[in-house]
């Protein structure tokens, strides 16, 4: 009996041991701004970097890794965040665009990590409708939010959606300030999953009077093509003869006939053609830019926070956007477009204890992948019902087995808010096929009135050319040169036409429940 009962002291005291000597999990600290390009990061070398607009993220850059080829598969708010929450595409999640609510049951990424011990919060900008009510925290702002003195929904001041919380300051500072005090009062026993999110840098741009001076005696470089693309684009964007230049695609220049920045941002009337867009396009880049310096300082606010508490080596921490913008590239303004610098995504993932510092990977992500990999560094399994991967491997400097390829995109909203037409494609690192169907996926009935006014209705009715358009991105990586028609591409186009149609079966992405869309699509696979 005596030495029946020391077996089980001793079996017992290794198990204590066994769980004192268990890794801690790591925090995770998920921050994303809305719309910061990758190339308005230093890290990333684009256009700005000798700006120097964001040490701190470059600096969080140089002690992890950064990722170059990231891609959303829809560039608009609501459904890139609704992909990333749920580690599904569009059809699967359920939406598709502004106007569509996630679900609250598919809330998936708080729910997994619960399961697997952690406290979750939410602070920042939300814009998926429903309650974050998965979440034990929120602090989220209403919609898009204001810029300056934002409302919040809290969770503990009453029943969403009247749960209003007041603040003064701009939102930047305000959603940092929140994350900090939420950080003080957190039961440090359990690790913590925190996603930290900045309403800016979104238009309409308005920055912390502090950077009003920022940049304001530096000529910003320009992209050159902002002025001059002559081989650029199809026909669904610029009509025969050029026709539909003057209302696809909100403009720098004059171009737009009903949106561009020469008649907001230009007060000189005696300025005309590349001055007046220049001018345009020296106030966007600067007020933009004010909102990215305004994150970087927050950042490293926040980051010397991490530090002093000794929180900073066991928290994964990961900066990224929700998707990218034009900022002028190609005379666009905004993003939804499937070119480059609207769909690429920052990530910089850091994390000492697993990652050497400095490290670079082309690995092809798309933002379903981002819940699949928090929960697996979290110490859980990504869920069957996921359609994303998790890149664990990539971090820990080993190879992926059977990745991704090509990475599939998709833009729903036709012709509405900054007039870009609906498309679709598929993305390689070497290539990039798009096919502009140029409708909207829901019938006027039941789209509803909100859309069909002056600004949108006759544009909504009218029949939009449908193109291809095909980018060789080795050889022309700013996207330039539109190839479909090139004999010498036919092989490539043809392979990449059978991989969109593939992974369209695959991710539940057809358009079944859309037959005249399907329709467009059949009658012209071959044009």
């Amino acid at each position: 009996m005596i030495k029946y009962i020391s077996f089980i002291f001793i079996s017992l005291s290794l198990l204590g041991c066994s769980a004192k000597s268990r890794p801690k999990q790591p925090n995770i600290l998920f921050i994303m701004s809305d719309d910061h390009a990758a190339h308005a990061i230093g890290a990333y070398q684009g256009l700005y970097s000798s700006l120097n607009p964001t040490p701190n993220i470059d600096q969080l850059a140089s002690d992890g890794m950064r990722f170059e080829n990231v891609f959303c598969n829809n560039s608009i708010c609501t459904p890139s965040r609704a992909s990333i929450i749920t580690g599904q595409y569009p059809q699967t999640n359920g939406v598709l665009d502004l106007d569509a609510a996630l679900d609250t049951a598919k809330q998936f990424l708080p729910k997994e990590l619960k399961k697997l011990g952690y406290s979750t919060a939410i602070i920042g900008k939300w814009h998926l409708k429903n309650e974050p009510a998965n979440f034990d925290y929120y602090k989220v702002l209403p919609g898009q939010g204001k810029y300056f003195n934002p409302v919040f929904k809290e969770k503990g001041r009453g029943e969403w959606p009247n749960n209003l919380s007041n603040s003064r300051g701009h939102s930047t500072d305000v959603i940092t300030n929140s994350t900090i005090d939420y950080l003080k009062g957190l039961d440090k026993s359990k690790p913590f999953f925190l996603m930290h999110h900045y309403k800016a840098p979104h238009g309409k741009f308005e920055f912390a009077t502090r950077y009003a001076d920022y940049l304001e005696n530096i000529k910003i470089p320009e992209p050159s093509n902002l002025y001059n693309q002559p081989y650029f684009g199809s026909e669904a964007i610029k009509g025969s003869n050029n026709n539909l230049t003057n209302i696809i695609g909100s403009s720098v220049s004059s171009r737009h006939s009903r949106a561009n920045y020469v008649n907001t941002y230009v007060k000189d009337s005696t300025l005309r053609g590349k001055d007046a867009t220049s001018a345009a396009y020296q106030t966007y880049l600067k007020h933009y830019l004010r909102c990215v310096k305004g994150i970087d300082d927050n950042l490293g606010r926040l980051f010397d926070y991490l530090k002093a508490e000794g929180l900073w080596n066991n928290t994964i921490i990961v900066y990224t956007a929700d998707q990218g913008f034009m900022l002028g590239a190609h005379d666009f303004i905004d993003k939804r477009w499937m070119y480059d610098e609207s769909m690429r995504m920052p990530l910089i993932v850091r994390y000492p204890k697993m990652m050497d510092e400095e490290a670079v990977s082309d690995l092809l992500v798309n933002n379903t992948d981002f819940a699949p990999t928090l929960i697996e560094l979290a110490g859980g399994q990504t869920p069957d019902y996921m359609q994303g991967k998790s890149f664990v491997n990539t971090l820990q400097g080993r190879k992926e087995h059977d990745w991704r390829q090509a990475t599939y995109y998709r833009y729903w909203m036709h012709m509405i808010h900054h007039y870009v037409p609906a498309h679709l494609g598929i993305r390689t690192k070497e290539y990039k096929l798009i096919f502009y169907y140029s409708h909207h996926y829901l019938p006027k009935e039941e789209f509803g009135k909100f859309y069909w006014n002056k600004s949108y209705g006759d544009l909504l009715e009218k029949e939009w050319p449908v193109a291809w358009e095909f980018y060789d991105l080795k050889k022309d990586p700013r996207e330039m040169y539109n190839k479909y028609n090139d004999s010498a591409y036919a092989d490539v186009i043809t392979s990449l036409k059978e991989e969109l149609k593939k992974q369209r079966i695959v991710l539940n992405e057809t358009d079944h429940g859309f037959p005249l869309l399907e329709k467009i699509l059949e009658t012209n696979w071959d044009r």
